[in-house]
């Protein structure tokens, strides 16, 4: 291998060579279009070679003398194909390609060079783009190579440890973190979850302004203030979500780092958990991109000094795909058509030609998007309305898989050329300055559509984190929904056992239902508690006074805290009212108060407050992105024992608690955050050990003035069925559908019932009578919503009562119910259904 060139060594390689004696002639010959590329390769940080010319003779940079090995220094000047005949397969088609114009990109292609005597492997990601001269036709082709094989040893050493099991990690920690600290990369950390212990290695901890002495000695909370802040809250969330869900973690964030510099960093990692599901340690590693990042930004601006000279060029160009809609347009392109980018993007040719104009371009477009270029003359109209000759080229586009995704159009106004003498010497002298206007327009429509292309971006981020959001809570709605028909058969049982005690029926039975309705009633909780996590818990909203509510409920508050404890109230006079379900905020803060008190077992002071509060997104910390306005605050607030970091942490995850077995569900703080998400507010938790811990609800200003709505609906004893009413019940559980016929017969209702639609439909389409449909919405086959429709069809004033026990359908009931249609969420008890029926067919006389 050679020695390695020195800075100026290309340089003096083009000074050295005779060029006159070179397929490209004397230095002095050269058009400035090949002097502008020579010098933008020579100077690129970025390893570049430049082809040029018909025989397509070499000039490159010391980067990529280095890529050359043995073949530098005598490839220098030399075409191509007499240098690297191995790769004649590989290249020939690529150079076709570019030198019609097209660009080609490969990543992570795999060469064999001769380096000090010996063959060698090497990864390349490799971008050959076309150059073209003073007429505009493709004079040589830019190669850009980016030598990849430290990034791909990391990247498959990473999935390796990733894959490698908990206690093969442990095994091989040792050596493989002396392997890294040697490549000075990358570092590496061990997170003993359970005890809040971060355990990283020197380069890891420095990275995050770190003392290496303290690395195994500090909460991952301290890692976390040498992340840049606008990059903090994502990767907080991420780390949360990898150990939720133990889905992989890999994140690209900054670091601020004490000389004021920045340094990015990419991590990578994954959560392992016991045999019980509980999350014990997260393991990864992480990459120093920073020098990476900074060749990249090199790379690009090389990238765009070339593209101005490309674009320089005063023709029309635009990009249509293989729908033949408008995608990219110069500011030359628009400007013929009178077009703004938004008037023209996305619209076919068709729409905006006309079917007369597209008639002559139709053969044309299909040989372009068959691949085959093709070149004609054309009379066009102009925006100001008069007939321009236009000559036009169309340029295939290739995608990575080689396949046509769309053409290029290139149009030359030859109107002007086909004029006189005189006219073309008039447009000479002003060529100059018409070509530097045109080129600040391609400027600005290039800018534009940087702008426009980052947009799209964030939107579809930000749609990607609201589908996988809405994954979550239908995998909740789902879990809740079979959990809820069980709770159903149980709760009705139970219900009807107690009537058949009443009445004297049974025996021997009646100190079991009791305990067995209380532990219905109690999973029954558990799965509202679930649901108001992944905020699909059926909210019915009112407007409230905060501080109303709180004293209404001071007494059982007092009730609860015990007599060792102080309840202090301190409510803001003035208070904004608010929109939310009464009952869920009465729970939530029933819950906080018993939190409150089980923090206090020797006494303390309990404090309850109200104030009105204006959040910019800077105020508070919480999980979600806050949105600026008007909240009013309800803080729960004592002086007991407090929480550790740790605790503090996982607060809000679902079933973390750390009361004693069977004191605590651990779905109380996560249900409140899922309240407050779902009702447009948000939760922040403050607590230090031994001080106490504050809990403050921020719940949306209402600013309208819409009336309250006080009236509770009655449940009471049912009145039975007056002679004749006939009910049809459609419910695929045969536990439910029985309790329901049942009560039906109780009641003296006439019955008709089904499993499922298929089984509904004769009667719903028969002439017997039927004054009330109920049924349940998740059928097999035609849900209970579709057999509503249908039966309303042959019965138009039929009512239907639908039962329920998806989460999202009860939440959404004003979307899916019409009039004459209502609706019970399961688990519901039988006095409830019973007062619905009875309250949709009509009271009695």
């Amino acid at each position: 291998m050679n020695a390695t060139p020195t800075a100026s060594e290309a340089q003096a390689l083009i000074a050295r060579i005779d060029w006159a004696s070179s397929p490209l002639g004397a230095a002095s010959t050269w058009p400035q279009s090949l002097r502008t590329a020579v010098d933008i390769v020579i100077h690129s940080p970025m390893p570049m070679l430049l082809l040029w010319g018909p025989q397509l003779t070499q000039i490159y940079n010391d980067g990529f003398a280095l890529l050359a090995g043995s073949k530098h220094p005598h490839a220098f000047g030399q075409p191509t194909h007499l240098i690297w005949p191995e790769l004649k397969d590989f290249t020939d088609p690529i150079y076709s390609a570019v030198l019609q114009g097209q660009v080609r990109t490969y990543s992570e292609q795999r060469f064999t060079l001769q380096r000090e005597g010996r063959e060698s492997d090497f990864w390349l990601d490799l971008t050959y783009s076309p150059i073209r001269d003073e007429s505009a036709a493709v004079a040589g082709i830019l190669v850009t190579a980016i030598e990849t094989n430290e990034r791909r040893r990391i990247a498959l050493e990473l999935e390796q440890r990733s894959a490698a099991s908990l206690k093969a990690q442990r095994e091989t920690e040792e050596r493989l973190q002396l392997a890294l600290a040697a490549t000075d990369a990358v570092g590496t950390w061990d997170w003993d979850i359970s005890e809040d212990r971060f355990i990283a290695d020197a380069h890891f901890a420095q990275l995050h302004g770190i003392d290496p002495a303290m690395a195994n000695q500090l909460p991952i909370s301290e890692y976390l203030h040498g992340v840049h802040p606008e990059d903090r809250a994502l990767i907080a969330r991420s780390i949360k979500h990898c150990i939720t869900h133990g889905s992989e973690y890999a994140e690209e964030y900054r670091l601020l780092q004490s000389d004021g510099q920045m340094r990015w960093v990419f991590a990578r990692g994954r959560c392992y958990k016991d045999h019980h599901g509980r999350p014990m340690r997260f393991l990864g590693a992480a990459l120093d991109l920073t020098e990476r990042k900074h060749t990249e930004q090199a790379l690009r601006q090389s990238q765009t000094e070339l593209q101005l000279i490309i674009n320089a060029m005063p023709i029309l160009i635009s990009y249509v795909d293989r729908e033949e809609r408008f995608r990219l347009n110069n500011a030359a392109y628009l400007d013929w058509y009178g077009l703004t980018p938004q008037e023209l993007y996305g619209r076919t040719i068709l729409e905006v030609l006309g079917e007369e104009a597209y008639a002559l371009r139709a053969p044309y477009i299909t040989e372009a998007l068959s691949g085959r270029p093709c070149c004609f003359s054309i009379s066009t109209p102009h925006r100001d309305g008069s007939i321009r000759q236009a000559l036009m080229n169309y340029l295939p586009r290739h995608g990575p898989d080689g396949a046509v995704n769309g053409f290029y159009i290139f149009v030359i106004d030859e109107t002007e050329r086909k004029k006189t003498e005189e006219a073309l010497r008039n447009l000479n002298e002003t060529l100059e300055e018409r070509v530097a206007a045109r080129t600040r327009q391609l400027a600005e429509a290039n800018e534009r559509l940087q702008n426009e292309m980052f947009e799209r971006e964030r939107a579809e981020d930000a749609l990607r984190h609201a589908q996988k959001m809405e994954a979550v809570g239908q995998l909740t709605g789902g879990i809740a929904h079979d959990f809820n028909n069980m709770l159903t058969g149980i709760i009705g049982s139970l219900d009807l056992m107690q009537r058949y005690i009443a009445d004297g029926r049974l025996n021997e039975i009646g100190r079991f239902t009791e305990a067995a309705v209380s532990s219905a009633n109690r999973a029954a909780a558990l799965t509202h508690r679930l649901l108001a996590f992944s905020r699909r818990q059926s909210l019915n909203r009112k407007p409230l006074d905060p501080n109303e509510l709180i004293h209404s409920l001071e007494d059982l508050f007092s009730r609860t805290k015990g007599d060792n404890i102080a309840l202090k109230l301190q409510l803001a006079e003035n208070i904004w009212r608010v929109s939310t379900d009464v009952s869920q905020l009465e729970n939530a803060l029933l819950n906080l108060v018993i939190n409150a008190r089980d923090a206090m077992p020797d006494g303390g002071e309990l404090q309850i407050e109200t104030v009105n509060v204006y959040l910019d997104g800077s105020d508070i910390t919480t999980l979600e992105p806050v949105k600026a306005g008007d909240y009013v605050m309800i803080a729960v607030s004592d002086n007991g024992t407090g929480m550790t970091p740790s605790v503090l942490a996982k607060a809000f995850d679902p079933f973390f608690t750390t009361k004693p077995i069977g004191q605590g569900t651990g779905l109380g703080l996560s249900m409140i955050y899922g309240f407050a998400q779902q009702s447009g507010g948000h939760v922040s938790l403050f607590s230090l050990p031994g001080r106490g811990t504050s809990v403050r609800l921020y719940l949306p200003r209402l600013h309208s003035t819409e009336p309250d709505n006080v009236l509770a609906p009655v449940v009471g004893e049912a009145p039975a069925a007056i002679a004749g009413e006939t009910v049809m019940l459609v419910e695929d559980d045969a536990a439910v559908r029985m309790l329901v016929l049942d009560l039906l017969k109780e009641l003296g209702y006439r019955t008709h019932e089904a499993e499922d639609a298929k089984g509904a439909l004769p009667v719903l389409e028969s002439d017997l009578r039927v004054d009330l449909l109920v049924t349940d919405v998740g059928l097999p086959g035609m849900n209970g919503r579709q057999l509503a429709e249908i039966a309303r069809q042959h019965r138009p004033e039929l009512k239907v009562l639908f039962m329920t026990g998806y989460a999202q359908i009860a939440a959404e009931r004003q979307g899916f119910l019409e009039e004459g249609m209502d609706m019970v969420a399961k688990p519901f008890s039988i006095d409830l259904l019973a007062n619905k029926i009875r309250t949709m067919i009509g009271q009695p006389n």
